[in-house]
């Protein structure tokens, strides 16, 4: 292992929380969302793991050009869509589908000539989220204008997306899938509303399409539920390396600023990672690490490319030690997520490039 951290990915894990969506709504088709590199896993990678997927779904036209670019046949969604005639020729020529949210990408749509016209879209309707989408006196006449478009060459769905799924119980979910289920009768028209919450939560929410994303990750989507509690596997660890040991005396201050003094004769280790490589600056003080199977608090700030942990109560640690930031069973991302006062979708998504991918089929 280089003396830089290294996020092991585990494809394994990955495959079963596949199957547990799977299991969880077998009579919907999936599409799989890894967008942002597939949450910081690695898109390219996650994709060729997610196969059994219907269908992938990323934010924006770059992203699905790089899968296409990298061999990933399957269809793929552009949940942002496009806004300029040149990004829909692209589109086209690249066999990628599009969510249409906005009366100006009909337009477009519409004063445009495609070579190859478009299948698998979607027509994106305003239900709650208020973010991306039509208003529903809006959308009856826009999906008339997508349905008869020679551009696209099979039936649209109709989508739209929950704000507070991972709130169970909310009473704004039901009221969001009343607004959707108004389609449903139409025509056999296909929809896609839930998310990973949903999908865990929601069955009748499930629809024709599912959107999974967090829980594909092995990461819960919800405060009070553990990806063990709704049997996900965790597939980001993420390690490095001890770089350097060092004994501190009572009064000594740790790191940028002296935000942490020793009150005691203290044995510390310096571990090579930092906010540079995505451990969240927020961390400081307050994560703990694993190493040697025992626990270390982080202590002083987290800077660029290093962080301090106290290990003066550690047993037979060394330079080169393998110390564990999360993923490990006693160090959930969620944990350190709620610590750092943030969602465990930004602790991932922030892992930089820096970071070495290693991918493995199940534990080494």
């Amino acid at each position: 292992m280089p003396n830089y951290p290294v996020a092991k990915i585990d494809l394994a894990a990955l495959r079963h929380n596949l199957s547990r969506v799977k299991q969880l709504a077998p009579n919907s088709l999936i599409m799989s969302v890894i967008k942002a590199n597939a949450y910081g896993h690695g898109a390219n990678e996650v994709a060729h793991a997610l196969v059994a997927s219907d269908a992938f779904a990323v934010a924006r036209l770059d992203e699905g050009l790089r899968l296409r670019k990298a061999g990933i046949s399957k269809p793929i969604v552009i949940l942002e869509g496009v806004n300029t005639q040149a990004d829909l020729h692209k589109a086209a020529e690249q066999s990628l589908s599009l969510v249409f949210h906005h009366d100006s990408q009909i337009k477009v749509l519409m004063s445009t000539e495609l070579k190859s016209p478009l299948s698998l879209c979607w027509l994106m309707v305003e239900t709650g989220m208020y973010r991306l989408g039509l208003p529903m006196d809006k959308a009856t006449n826009a999906l008339e204008q997508l349905s008869t478009s020679s551009n696209i060459v099979d039936q649209v769905g109709i989508m739209s997306h929950f704000a507070n799924a991972d709130t169970i119980g909310d009473p704004r979910n039901m009221q969001q899938l009343a607004s959707l289920k108004q389609w449903i009768t139409q025509d056999n028209i296909p929809t896609s509303m839930a998310n990973s919450a949903a999908i865990l939560s929601y069955p009748e929410s499930h629809g024709d399409w599912l959107r999974p994303g967090l829980m594909l990750y092995g990461i819960s989507p919800f405060e009070d539920q553990s990806a063990k509690d709704l049997d996900l596997k965790p597939v980001m660890k993420l390690q490095s390396k001890i770089t350097a040991i060092q004994n501190i005396k009572p009064g000594d201050q740790v790191g940028y600023g002296g935000d942490w003094t020793a009150k005691q004769e203290t044995q510390i280790a310096i571990v090579s990672i930092g906010y540079g490589d995505g451990y969240n600056r927020q961390l400081s003080n307050k994560a703990s690490v694993m190493v040697q199977g025992q626990v270390a608090a982080v202590i002083g700030r987290v800077s660029m490319d290093m962080i301090a942990i106290d290990i003066t109560n550690v047993s037979s640690v060394n330079v080169g030690d393998i110390v564990t930031l999360w993923g490990d069973d006693n160090l959930a991302v969620e944990t350190l997520a709620e610590l750092a006062n943030t969602i465990p979708y930004e602790l991932v998504c922030q892992v930089s490039e820096r970071v070495i991918r290693e991918y493995k089929h199940g534990e080494a």
